[in-house]
């Protein structure tokens, strides 16, 4: 396919720093109008803005919704003529006028309230989506696919499928294995009248789980090598979007990670133990994502099962493996059960694969 296209909109993988966020998209003016109109963006992607209501935008010259005239500077001429200065504009803001005077108790506690409830509106309007507008805004040019294996429990295929033609804007592409309980034929469907979005591939090989030949490992290196995006993304069919869980992913991946997951997991003598957010050791969980051409030369084409695959993948990868901050806008869906025996013997056989790349 298109392994040797370089990404001109990735920044190169770094082996160091954490891929942090930058910005918070905060007022930095001091509270002071800009001449912008400051809601029309939060309003338009969050849906909340703050309670913004882009009635009351008040940039320098302008006035809000109940037509009282401007007083900040820049406001020459706004004012009635012959009408004065407030004597005390300071006064209303619970400051004393006089340098002099300390003012009363009272008004300090008010004035401290009013910063901590403009301290509060503040982080109301990160949390309505400031900053995930910004994530946005560095990952748009950034290409990804989200890779699905198929193999059983259509409703679920359904459900995952229709969450992330819904809240993304992605390609899907899919490998169903069998049509085990027609679970090809609800992909098949998605992607017939999706067909922009979805692109299907169906093979009559039974899963590996099911005693067949299709395994986990040797499916996932198909739909990799198939993908010519720059961000691959394995996602598990038993998971489904209530939001968009993918750009946070990608922009961590496009300030300088290999790989971002919303699962981390640490190694010690013990076993793993979660870790993140922020920088950590494996990335594991049903959604991952990852620099394409760093997947192809660690992803584990031997793996049977999906178990502890995901551990093998992030430890077989160079450079930084991230969790971003927040809850990941997921929900689980029906557990996909398999033989209690196969499950804990390759599950058991991954775990060892992956031990075996720590001590190279």
């Amino acid at each position: 396919m298109t392994d040797a296209k370089p990404h001109g909109r990735l920044r190169p993988a770094r082996p160091e720093q954490v891929a942090g966020g930058a910005g918070t998209g905060r007022d930095t003016a001091g509270g002071a109008g800009t001449g912008r109109d400051t809601t029309g963006g939060a309003a338009g992607h969050g849906g909340t803005g703050g309670g913004n209501t882009g009635a009351g935008n008040t940039g320098a010259g302008n006035t809000g919704a109940g037509g009282s005239p401007a007083t900040g500077v820049g406001t020459a001429g706004a004012h009635p003529r012959g009408a004065h200065a407030r004597l005390n504009p300071a006064a209303e803001l619970g400051f004393s006028g006089d340098p002099e005077q300390h003012g009363d108790h009272g008004d300090e506690l008010l004035h401290a309230q009013r910063i901590w409830d403009g301290t509060l509106a503040t982080n109301r309007l990160d949390d309505a989506g400031l900053n995930a507008e910004r994530q946005r805004v560095e990952t748009k040019d950034v290409t990804a696919a989200v890779s699905l294996l198929v193999d059983g429990w259509p409703e679920d295929v359904r459900a995952c499928v229709e969450s992330l033609l819904e809240h993304t804007h992605v390609k899907v592409l899919a490998i169903d294995l069998g049509d085990v309980d027609g679970a090809g034929d609800v992909l098949a469907g998605l992607a017939e009248r999706h067909p922009d979005r979805v692109t299907l591939w169906r093979v009559a090989e039974q899963p590996h789980w099911r005693g067949g030949t299709a395994t986990w490992g040797e499916s996932r290196a198909k739909l990799l090598r198939l993908d010519d995006s720059e961000v691959h993304v394995l996602m598990e069919t038993s998971v489904a979007l209530r939001g968009d869980a993918l750009t946070p992913l990608l922009a961590a991946i496009a300030e300088g990670a290999t790989a971002a997951g919303w699962h981390g997991a640490d190694l010690y003598d013990d076993g793993l133990r979660e870790a993140g957010p922020g920088r950590v050791q494996a990335l594991t969980g049903e959604i991952v994502a990852v620099r394409r051409q760093a997947a192809l030369s660690a992803l584990p084409e031997d793996a049977h099962y999906v178990r502890n695959a995901d551990l093998a993948l992030s430890l077989g990868l160079r450079g930084e493996l991230v969790v971003p901050e927040g809850t990941p806008p997921l929900v689980r869906l029906n557990a996909h059960d398999v033989p209690a025996d196969y499950a804990d013997r390759e599950a058991r056989r991954n775990y060892d694969d992956a031990l075996r790349l720590t001590r190279r």
